[in-house]
């Protein structure tokens, strides 16, 4: 039955606002976010070739727009709106999940809340977690991109930001895409003039993170700080 020939209180929108969104079902959640079908496809039979096409529907947030667009009636838009409303929903949780954060000073809690920023990159992106006086989760900053190298880790950039934020610490945190998480001369370097520059401002570096592939490495953890 197409969408349009069920009884206005069994439609996806009617029962969202009637049963409240946590009782509806995951199928009905896509048709509202689609908002209807193609002249081959039913909106019901999108949304049910969506569903089908993963195991559990935690797979759908590694779903790109292209592998969206193979499944059986979805359109280029249709993919991008599905993406999109994905995106929003991770974006929201990791909003909530950062709130949530105590402290910042033991590196597998920063790595499990963060490690989702650096799946599947190809290439090397360097975040800048700032603290409060009590160590405390304030912001992250993606201040830079590509080969890390002090040139383009410019500390004027780093320490503006903290200084924006009120800040009391910082940590840095870069992946190596090539999965060796083992820190390059120019990690070394990078971490040991921003400590220098950190005790001069009087805003600590506590730690730089370096995330790999199932592997990290810790300059606090390694007590290679000094």
């Amino acid at each position: 039955m197409k969408l349009k020939q069920l009884p206005n209180t069994e439609k996806p929108r009617e029962r969202f606002i009637n049963y409240g969104r946590e009782n509806i079902s995951s199928s009905e959640l896509i048709e509202i976010i689609l908002k209807s079908g193609t002249k081959k496809n039913s909106i019901k039979e999108i949304s049910h070739n969506i569903l089908s096409s993963v195991n559990n529907i935690n797979e759908l947030a590694d779903k790109e727009v292209g592998t969206l667009m193979n499944i059986e009636g979805m359109t280029k838009i249709k993919a991008i709106e599905v993406a999109a409303a994905i995106e929003l929903g991770r974006r929201v949780y990791q909003t909530i999940r950062e709130e949530e954060l105590f402290t910042c000073n033991d590196p597998i809690t920063i790595i499990n809340y963060f490690n989702c920023l650096f799946k599947d990159k190809k290439q090397e992106l360097f975040y800048v977690i700032y603290l409060d006086n009590q160590k405390k989760f304030i912001d992250k900053k993606l201040l830079f991109m590509g080969t890390v190298n002090f040139s383009l880790v410019h500390p004027r950039e780093i320490f503006k930001e903290a200084y924006l934020l009120s800040a009391s610490y910082f940590i840095c945190i870069h992946n190596h895409p090539s999965g060796n998480a083992s820190p390059s001369k120019n990690d070394i370097d990078i971490t040991k003039k921003l400590k220098q520059i950190g005790e001069i401002h009087l805003i600590p570096l506590l730690d730089h993170i370096v995330i790999g592939k199932d592997n990290y490495y810790s300059f606090y953890e390694d007590n290679n700080l000094d």
